[in-house]
């Protein structure tokens, strides 16, 4: 059984950092693309940050951009995301997600499997 499970959510004030990991069990992702996308009340789920299977091509969207890091340990089938600088506006539930293709791509539909999701609430 696939599973990807993410943690490392939380409450953290205005300023502050999270670590997010996502670790994936019953196959191997390491040629997927891996992506952390997040979702808040009412809105869509928006893709924050995608790797590709060597960690040398990513993508970032523009609210990300130069406050979150993405990464991958292919040796333990894990990807991460590192926030810091964290807003209010970033509060939502974050889910890590697997593509079978060799580049990021941000749209959901690309991403056949999911994890729970993690929840992040930054408060003012």
């Amino acid at each position: 059984q696939v599973r990807l499970v993410e943690s490392g959510g939380g409450l953290v004030q205005a300023g502050g950092s999270l670590r997010l990991s996502c670790a994936a069990s019953g196959r191997t992702f390491s040629t997927y693309t891996l992506a952390w996308f997040r979702q808040a009340p009412g809105k869509e789920r928006e893709c924050v940050a995608a790797v590709n299977w060597s960690g040398r091509n990513t993508y970032y969207a523009d609210s990300a951009k130069g406050r979150f890091t993405i990464s991958r340990d292919n040796a333990k089938n894990t990807v991460y995301l590192q926030m810091n600088s964290l807003k209010p506006e970033d509060t939502a539930v974050y889910y890590c997600g697997a593509d079978a293709s060799s580049f990021p791509r941000s749209l959901a539909r690309y991403y056949g499997y999911w994890g729970q999701g993690t929840r992040v609430t930054v408060s003012s």
